[in-house]
């Protein structure tokens, strides 16, 4: 969607406050021993405190109320009996409705002991989102965030997932632009408008360019198993830069 009064905004920057806190708290909650399903009722339990919706469950019917996915496994994971293990790295996504208007984040924690290779791998994860999100400029071309993601990538010396995208947000869980690539794509010719509020989310991998869902019907794995993270914001442009909404 993009942002046409500051009611709408201030509604964005509610749910989208809601979210990372509860995103934040799910991971210093995160600890051995623990399984998924617990950690996603914690999660349940923060949204609903402040009245918000799962987004996936009502837009989607997902059997949780987040989505946590635990390695090789590195979107759309269904919480359940799946016990966390230190050495695990996993992926959680966090999004709800509050008050007519989504917010959606996520972030991919290693659980400790971990090796410097998946730590490096987690810090450059971020890394890449932030060059996307710098890229963003109002009258811009969209495809520079998947050109900044991309070119941190390569000089990296990673991978990009390229069967998951960004995506527009605000009156629904996917609104438009329904696919924001984080990764360049020359034929994309669009412009980002003023007060377009959208995701950056790219998926970091060591090695993997594509995933496939598995027999559940939700996660997505890729095929070699290749260690993958991810790391979401939701923002909206405007002429002082991009206006980070997911922030806790």
């Amino acid at each position: 969607m993009t942002i046409e009064s500051e009611d709408q905004l201030d509604k964005l920057k509610a749910v989208g406050g809601l979210v990372a806190r509860t995103l934040a708290a799910m991971g210093q909650a995160l600890e051995p021993g623990m399984t998924t399903r617990e950690l996603d009722d914690l999660g349940r339990a923060l949204l609903e405190k402040e009245g918000a919706r799962s987004a996936p469950e009502v837009t989607y019917g997902f059997p949780g109320a987040t989505c946590i996915s635990v390695g090789p496994d590195c979107a759309h994971g269904i919480p359940d009996e799946t016990v966390i293990k230190a050495g695990d790295l996993i992926n959680i996504d966090v999004s709800a409705e509050l008050d007519g208007f989504f917010g959606d984040t996520g972030a991919s924690f290693a659980v400790p002991p971990t090796s410097a290779r998946i730590e490096r791998l987690c810090r450059d994860g971020r890394r890449a989102m932030w060059a996307g999100i710098r890229a963003v400029k109002p009258g811009g071309a969209l495809n520079e965030v998947g050109r900044s993601i991309e070119s941190f990538a390569r000089k990296n010396g990673y991978s990009l997932v390229r069967n998951l995208s960004s995506h527009g947000v605000g009156r629904s869980l996917h609104d438009d632009p329904a696919e924001i690539p984080t990764w360049y794509e020359p034929r994309d010719r669009r412009k980002i408008p003023e007060g377009l509020v959208f995701t950056i989310e790219p998926f970091l991998s060591l090695g993997a360019d594509w995933v496939e869902e598995r027999d559940d019907g939700w996660s997505l794995r890729p095929p070699g198993r290749e260690a993958t993270v991810q790391y979401e914001h939701t923002l909206v442009a405007t002429r002082r830069g991009p206006v980070i909404l997911t922030l806790a």
